[in-house]
């Protein structure tokens, strides 16, 4: 285990009474990529929404770069500029064109000088395949491609780690591939990533270790070839046995 960039210890959190998340206990090596898979309303996507505090915990800590999760206030937005954020929806900014999404938060957020920040986008727009999209609006991108942008705009902070919280589940299937792909180019060139997903597959390439949820608790981790060939909880067993069969 490369040093802990992601610690999360005994994090409990509940919607009324419902225990969303109970005594989560989940480190994240630096160059890491885990994958939370589980069956809906297990808690993944309330995990993946608490690193970066878009969701509060009771109890518990969670710590980013051994430092704790601030509050509120500057220290949150400087905490959100260091934890990249993917989300189902695309959250583009649909007046602004596809280079000045990628540009606000280097520009406000982090004080780069317009130019650079530009410029930078640029790259990252060409390493994700949307160059040629950089003057266009995001209403004239196809999902595939917003999504793309999306994580472009992420990278373009610089982040310490990177959050998806089901990337592809609103894209049609011939668009999640390009998304899927870009992740992938990613993990290889060591980001940190936290992905919660259902696309097996992906999980099989490109992660380190698989996290398996169920009922708000973290059932079985496991490296993704034992994880998909030899679960060890019943409900992994369960669970696997009705995505895998179709």
């Amino acid at each position: 285990m490369t040093e802990p960039l992601v610690v999360l210890k005994d994090v409990n959190k509940h919607f009324g009474d419902l225990h969303v998340l109970q005594d989560i206990n989940l480190q994240i090596g630096k160059g890491e990529v885990v994958v939370v898979i589980g069956p809906s309303g297990s808690g993944k996507s309330t995990l993946c929404r608490t690193i970066n505090r878009l969701e509060t915990f009771e109890s518990g800590t969670i710590t980013i770069d051994g430092k704790p999760l601030p509050e509120e206030g500057k220290e949150l937005a400087q905490l959100r500029a260091d934890v990249g954020m993917v989300f189902q929806s695309f959250n583009l900014f649909a007046h602004k064109t596809i280079l000045d999404n990628v540009t606000l938060g280097p520009v406000k957020v982090r004080g780069q000088g317009k130019k650079d920040a530009e410029k930078r986008a640029m790259e990252l727009l060409e390493r994700v395949g949307v160059a040629q999209q950089a003057q266009k609006y995001p209403a004239q991108l196809s999902g595939g491609q917003q999504q793309r942008v999306a994580i472009a705009r992420s990278l373009a902070m610089d982040p310490k780690v990177m959050l998806f919280d089901e990337p592809t589940s609103a894209l049609d299937p011939e668009m999640i591939n390009e998304v899927l792909d870009v992740m992938v180019g990613l993990a290889k060139e060591g980001m940190t990533m936290v992905v919660v997903t259902h696309e097996m597959g992906f999980a099989r390439k490109a992660a380190n270790r698989v996290v398996f949820m169920a009922d708000g608790q973290i059932v079985e981790e496991a490296q993704p070839e034992t994880f998909f060939t030899a679960p060890r909880s019943d409900r992994a067993k369960d669970f696997l046995g009705k995505i895998l069969t179709h």
